[in-house]
């Protein structure tokens, strides 16, 4: 019975000093370094990522991935929170990257600033800031050469396009027609040798044509020195057009002289004529009778023999 007892309180006490050897450990490789809550979003594949990778700020190790999880605001969006060393530089401009440790394919992420001197992020437990998530250069690469592989094969469907037998032949019959064009050309400078050797006389042709002109352009400015000349053709010309140009003006004040009282005279007795005329008129108005029987016997006035006063 006091074997059993022994035996009892010797497992008692070797599994609470493990129990406390296990404490221990776990009490003295605790991170006693105090760090702030971050927080990346994105909606980029994270191949490679745990929770416990370190998190680097230009190379040096500022912090862990506390947590990796799916946002349940945000269907398809992963929320990677980070514990970041309070002595760290983030910032407003600080962006995140996901980066590969050498040739192992462990991933971490990768901390940097677009600018020197920004604010600094602000940050709380309860609500942590986000830090924007770019990608990496794997993910550029991948990117790239799926563009890449996309225009390559673009390329490709083109040029089975264009070597189609159709164009084939158009291709041929491109190149045949160049052929024939060259061969004519090639003949062209066999029927162009008689013109070239008349070139030579054409050349002397066209140099005597140009004395001739040059003689012809002398003699014209010969003969316009001899019309401008003081004396000249355009002297007399001018001369005689002035002389012309008196007598016009004489003839004009002669004819106003002696043309006008006569004029004037005409339309006094052209006036005396109508006023007569209208006088007649206006007789023949009161007596028309006067046509047939004559003018009639003007009653004697005052004074005159038969003159009788009116009766009243």
């Amino acid at each position: 019975m006091e074997n059993r007892s022994h035996a009892l309180m010797t497992g008692f006490f070797t599994i609470t000093l493990l129990i406390a050897a296990v404490l221990f450990g776990l009490w003295f490789n605790r991170d006693r370094v105090e760090r702030n809550p971050y927080q990346l979003a994105t909606e980029e594949p994270v191949l490679g990522l745990n929770r416990q990778a370190v998190v680097r700020y230009r190379g040096l190790e500022v912090g862990k991935v506390s947590n990796i999880d799916f946002d349940p605001k945000v269907t398809g969006q992963i929320l990677i929170d980070l514990s970041v060393d309070t002595d760290a530089p983030i910032t407003k401009t600080t962006f995140a990257t996901l980066a590969y440790q050498g040739v192992t394919g462990i991933a971490f992420i990768q901390l940097d600033d677009d600018e020197s001197g920004s604010p600094p992020l602000a940050t709380r437990a309860d609500q942590p800031s986000r830090i924007p998530l770019r990608p990496g250069l794997l993910d550029q690469l991948e990117k790239r050469g799926k563009k890449i592989l996309a225009n390559t094969e673009e390329v490709t469907a083109r040029l089975s396009t264009l070597l189609s037998p159709d164009n084939q032949k158009t291709m041929l019959a491109a190149f045949a027609d160049v052929s024939d064009t060259a061969k004519a050309y090639k003949a062209l400078p066999e029927k162009l040798e008689p013109v070239i050797a008349r070139l030579p006389a054409l050349s002397d042709q066209l140099q005597s044509t140009l004395k001739s002109v040059s003689v012809l352009a002398a003699d014209a400015k010969q003969m316009t020195s001899a019309i401008q000349a003081p004396g000249g053709t355009l002297d007399r010309i001018s001369g005689t057009v002035e002389r012309a140009g008196r007598s016009l003006e004489a003839v004009s004040s002669g004819v106003q002289l002696e043309t006008l009282p006569h004029v004037v005279a005409l339309s006094d007795e052209t006036r005396s004529s109508m006023r007569a005329l209208k006088k007649t008129v206006n007789k023949l108005g009161d007596s028309p009778q006067s046509i047939l029987f004559g003018a009639p016997d003007v009653p004697p006035g005052p004074g005159e023999a038969g003159f009788a006063a009116p009766s009243k």
